[in-house]
């Protein structure tokens, strides 16, 4: 139905047009305006044709809600895979390269873009521990930085591993 902008737009109007009858009729009486009687054959058929638009649109909106919710539920699942796939790359990647406890902490802080000051005080340990740390990866890892570190995670989740020079 989303993918359908005009029926969905069609039944927008109808649905309007059907609220402004009930809500105009009300309002008429209410304010005895005295307005030109027509046939009750013709009213009931306006006022069943008005109550029919008013169904259907709320069993359209019903039906967009529930392919929404499986959309959204669906994003959710595959987000979920893919940061547990993350997480399982980034582990294999660390094993490999045969990081210590400590220097895993400072390669997933630096992966999450914390800065070396930053590290330091949520590891509670000097800058410069740290960067002798990150130092030590990128030379494990076979890169020169942090923007190259992350570009190996990056490739390896697109399938397209591009060789890194070593530094």
């Amino acid at each position: 139905m989303l993918n359908r902008p005009g029926l969905f737009g069609a039944l927008l109007v109808l649905q309007v047009v059907c609220a402004v009858f009930f809500v105009s009729d009300i309002l008429l009486s209410l304010l005895r305006i005295p307005v030109d009687p027509v046939p009750w054959r013709y009213r009931e058929l306006m006022e069943v044709g008005a109550a029919i638009g008013l169904v259907l649109g709320i069993t359209v909106a019903a039906l967009m809600l529930r392919a929404s919710r499986q959309r959204t539920r669906a994003a959710e699942r595959a987000l979920r895979a893919a940061s547990g796939a993350f997480m399982d790359l980034v582990e294999e990647r660390f094993e490999e390269w045969g990081l210590t406890p400590a220097e895993r902490d400072v390669a997933l802080f630096a992966l999450k873009g914390l800065s070396i000051a930053e590290i330091a005080t949520l590891r509670q340990t000097s800058e410069g521990t740290v960067k002798a740390q990150t130092n030590a990866i990128y030379r494990k890892a076979g890169v020169s930085g942090r923007p190259q570190l992350l570009s190996l995670f990056v490739e390896d989740l697109m399938g397209q591993a591009v060789p890194v020079a070593a530094a």
